[in-house]
């Protein structure tokens, strides 16, 4: 089953409350049908959720994309409330354009689907605003119950799929810090070890990253190359 970080309570922007309800299988209640539209260079995936997500009566799949370059167009004309985004892709890159629509568009929410299942990638999404991050590998029945849970939960609901959970430290710590005690998102964001590096740290990583040796960092730092080696 698909989990969330935080508590959830109805929060329906209010375009949404407009548009037709379906009858929730599960409930019995009706429920405002959720308009997804899903960004992805791989075409069978794209078809596979057109016709999977069109099976639920409470999801509208209103369209797919192959790349990011039309997404703020598409996102315009079609009006979703839930986006689905490949994390890569030809194009544009696409934390940039998830940031983009995000401002143009801050009802809008949108979910990570990806092949790659990562600390670094997953606090990259929560950091960007998305509300979700699930893997390829997961059943088209929990992304389906994610998108919904996404669309109708609090702003701030953070939703991770089965094999995100299972594989990901960083998910796994969330969920352990949960058990324990009521967190927020806020408390407790998604982390990779990035996060836990100190700002001097983080500079000497960035002149590594450059081609810099201990010297050369040294001296650009006004520190010397013993600082250098333990902040390394």
């Amino acid at each position: 089953m698909t989990e969330t970080m935080t508590t959830e309570a109805p929060e329906q922007p209010a375009r949404m409350l407009a548009r037709k309800k379906a009858v929730s299988a599960a409930t019995g209640v009706a429920e405002v049908v959720v308009r997804v539209l899903a960004v992805d260079d791989h075409a069978l995936l794209l078809d596979g959720m057109r016709v999977q997500l069109g099976l639920d009566p409470e999801i509208d799949f209103v369209g797919g994309l192959p790349d990011p370059s039309g997404l703020l167009d598409a996102v315009e004309r079609l009006r979703p409330d839930v986006v689905t985004l490949d994390v890569e892709m030809p194009g544009p890159e696409v934390f940039e354009s998830a940031d983009r629509m995000r401002q143009r568009f801050p009802d809008v929410r949108f979910i990570f689907l990806s092949a790659h299942i990562r600390d670094s990638l997953l606090s990259a999404a929560y950091r960007c605003g998305a509300s979700g991050y699930f893997a390829k590998g997961d059943d088209l029945r929990d992304l389906a119950a994610g998108i919904k849970r996404v669309a109708r939960a609090v702003r701030g609901t953070f939703v991770m799929g089965p094999k995100v959970l299972a594989q990901c430290p960083a998910a796994r710590a969330v969920r352990s810090v949960r058990r324990t005690r009521r967190a927020s998102v806020e408390d407790a964001p998604p982390v990779c070890a990035l996060d836990r590096l100190t700002s001097r740290e983080i500079e000497v990583l960035r002149h590594i990253g450059g081609g810099k040796g201990r010297v050369e960092s040294g001296k650009t730092l006004s520190r010397s190359p013993k600082t250098v080696d333990g902040h390394q």
